[in-house]
């Protein structure tokens, strides 16, 4: 307890007062690689430096207005490309006061990262997932040993995606875990606003968890920010009155939520650009088919933009999506959407006949489960 609340001290003057630059130092030891192989260092999705190796050996220099988390990637011919590929050969920490030190035998992928509290916090979090990113990875080379023939199988495909659904909810457990009882660490932060887009935040898991960060924490930009979005999320939690909202369907036609009043209703979130949207649409079909008429309906609201009016039309009549379909055709800015939080697709709220929500987030066996214990 006293090394975390030392911790805390340490960091804790940057996180209120973000003003005053701070310098940072990066250094490391990549194995015996030499130029043309280059390390870059992103904040964001913005280069802020790079360095060539010589014999394994790099070193970054620069200052900071406050701690933050930053990505290192190398590349082996000295040419970044692009941001997203190839996967390998990066390695995330944080710029903090002192020197942090980087050291392989071959790559950033291997690399080891010591430094202050932060770095510290952050090794302690990825040794608790890294068994699981362990396991993504050899589920990641099976699929690329899969024959054609079994990608195509919709059985082997629904395995997949159970199958990673399963590990990114072990990831999840691992980082609120963490966050649980570090509460004092800007890591904490970081990874619960991380999780969002693995982990559709419920308001039941993740409010605990922020309240419980120390109050410097909160009082960040990011902390505020995401304050505000549990504030959002107590709105649409579990046993509240679902929020009413008002769209139109493709042909012109004013439909309400309200409209639902005494029958169990699936709102459910998506657009014909997600992908897995789209594969969870079968689901949802056949769900929609077996409980129609037994005092249940689906309604779905598009995060498709006015410019995809076209497209949206398209992928309701190619994936059979035959109950009612609303849109402002507002993209991310749809305000139904807005008003259940929805920071990720696919989501839905299963809400009763009274109007309250009663489950949200339900895909694949979840959600047949689900409509069995309400619907008889």
């Amino acid at each position: 307890m006293k090394k975390y609340l030392l911790s805390f001290l340490l960091v804790a003057p940057w996180l209120a007062n973000a003003q005053t630059a701070t310098p940072f130092t990066i250094r490391g030891k990549l194995g015996t690689l030499s130029t043309p192989a280059k390390v870059y260092l992103l904040r964001g999705m913005t280069v802020t430096d790079s360095t060539t190796l010589k014999n394994g050996a790099f070193e970054l220099k620069g200052s900071t207005e406050g701690p933050v988390m930053v990505e290192m990637i190398m590349r082996r011919n000295g040419r970044l490309g692009s941001l997203f590929g190839p996967p390998g050969d990066r390695a995330r920490l944080y710029l903090e006061p002192g020197t942090v030190l980087v050291n392989s035998p071959d790559s950033l992928t291997h690399a080891t990262t010591k430094g202050g509290p932060l770095n510290t916090d952050y090794a302690r979090l990825s040794a608790s997932t890294a068994p699981i990113i362990a396991d993504i990875q050899a589920l990641g080379a099976e699929v690329q040993r899969a024959t054609e023939q079994q990608r195509q199988d919709p059985a082997f495909t629904e395995k997949l995606r159970s199958r990673f659904e399963g590990f990114n909810k072990q990831i999840a457990t691992a980082n609120y875990a963490f966050i649980k009882v570090n509460p004092n660490s800007l890591v904490s932060l970081d990874a619960l606003v991380g999780m969002q887009m693995m982990d559709l935040p419920q308001y039941a898991t993740v409010a605990p968890l922020y309240e419980a960060l120390s109050p410097t924490l909160k009082n960040t930009p990011r902390g505020r920010e995401y304050g505000e979005l549990v504030k959002g999320l107590k709105a649409v939690a579990i046993g509240a009155t679902a929020p009413d909202f008002t769209q139109q369907t493709p042909d012109g036609k004013t439909v309400s939520l309200r409209d639902y009043r005494g029958k169990y209703v699936l709102v459910d979130f998506w657009a014909s650009w997600c992908g897995p949207c789209r594969e969870e649409n079968p689901t949802v079909a056949k769900v929609y088919n077996e409980y129609k008429g037994r005092n249940f309906e689906v309604l779905g609201v598009s995060l498709d933009s006015e410019k995809d009016r076209a497209k949206w039309v398209k992928a309701i009549q190619d994936d059979k999506l035959t109950w009612t379909q609303v849109s402002d055709l507002k993209g991310w800015e749809n305000a139904a959407a807005r008003s259940y939080s929805v920071n990720g697709i696919p989501q839905n709220y299963l809400i009763d006949p009274t109007g309250k929500i009663v489950a949200a987030n339900l895909k694949g066996d979840d959600l047949k489960a689900t409509l069995a214990k309400y619907i008889k």
